[in-house]
């Protein structure tokens, strides 16, 4: 429950609740109870009150409750810390997506400060060159103009099938397929769009700005698909993670610096001189590249493989040294 609607007045309540209303195609009563804090009877008795009022309300208790289409609240004023929401949210938008998402959520914010009091207005004015999204250095990142997210989510909706030009990260090829759109998402760097490929019979991932041409077609989608969510888990669940235990001079932590948590970084606990330091990682052989960094400052724990791979790409960086030594003399 969000302790927030906790003190909230009834008069507010009731509009939070016309607004969930509106919001959604039906909302049920227990949803709304958790939302606000509330219990089921003040839910039951607010709504209540909104039918008397002259809403619309379509429903009743257990079943859920949706309002009449075609009815609209009129123009909802934001108070200063939703506007700022809203336009830190435009700062992630803007560096995190394409080109048409940015437009559309830049279209949507223009509507929403003509509403806001000249206060908030300029509130927004003032913070706005205050407020930055900046890619980490480690991480490769290049904007891209179309990311096709846009035309993805439209699809989506409306439950049909895509045709993609994909270039395939494997072996650079494009091949021509059509896909039933699942969900989108965002890792590390990039968008990846979750679709059953009716070319390979099965769920796939696909970069999407490694699609170069996309069109919706007008067929509908063969059957009902998982939800996204189901997808993620799965993908949690599947992937093999390493535990890997190195004690680092404790004067040298500092430096890991943010790349720890690329590394998948766990816990820490200082042992005398030495910080014990606890990892997942995806790639034994990932870590141990980076491992190289601050090796001649850190001890292996755990696993003993893992130094292994460490001593065969030392081994590999002196042979090169030697062969370069050799060729200068």
């Amino acid at each position: 429950m969000n302790s927030n609607f906790t003190a909230m007045n009834r008069i507010d309540r009731l509009v939070a609740i016309l607004l969930q209303l509106q919001s959604t195609r039906r909302v049920k009563a227990k949803d709304l109870a958790e939302k606000f804090n509330l219990s089921l009877r003040t839910v039951y008795r607010d709504v209540k009150a909104l039918e008397e009022a002259g809403v619309p309300v379509i429903g009743e208790a257990g079943t859920g409750y949706s309002l009449m289409e075609g009815y609209r609240l009129p123009p909802v004023m934001f108070n200063r810390d939703e506007a700022t929401a809203l336009l830190t949210a435009s700062k992630l938008v803007q560096s995190k997506t394409d080109a048409g998402i940015s437009k559309h959520y830049a279209s949507a914010l223009d509507k929403v400060k003509a509403i806001l009091r000249h206060s908030e207005k300029n509130h927004i004015e003032e913070i706005d060159d205050h407020i930055a999204v900046l890619n980490h250095p480690a991480i490769v990142y290049k904007p891209q103009s179309q990311l096709h997210l846009q035309s993805i989510l439209s699809a989506i909706g409306s439950s049909s099938i895509l045709e993609i030009h994909y270039l395939s990260l494997k072996n650079n090829e494009t091949t021509i397929r059509k896909v039933e759109p699942v969900g989108i998402y965002y890792l590390g760097s990039h968008w990846y769009l979750v679709a059953f490929c009716q070319l390979r019979n099965d769920y796939r991932n696909f970069r999407t700005d490694k699609i170069q041409r996309l069109s919706l077609t007008n067929e509908p989608m063969s059957k009902i698909h998982p939800p996204l969510q189901s997808f993620m888990n799965r993908m949690s669940g599947e992937r093999e993670v390493h535990k890997v235990v190195v004690d680092v001079d404790a004067e040298i932590v500092k430096y890991l610096g943010e790349q720890k948590y690329y590394n998948g970084y766990v816990s820490e606990e200082t042992i005398g001189d030495v910080v014990r330091i606890t990892f997942l990682t995806g790639s034994l052989m990932g870590f141990s590249r980076w491992f190289m960094l601050f090796g001649d400052c850190a001890t292996i724990v755990e696993p003993v493989e893992l130094n292994e791979m460490v001593a065969t790409i030392a081994e590999g960086i002196l042979k090169k040294l030697e062969e370069t030594q050799l060729l200068l003399t």
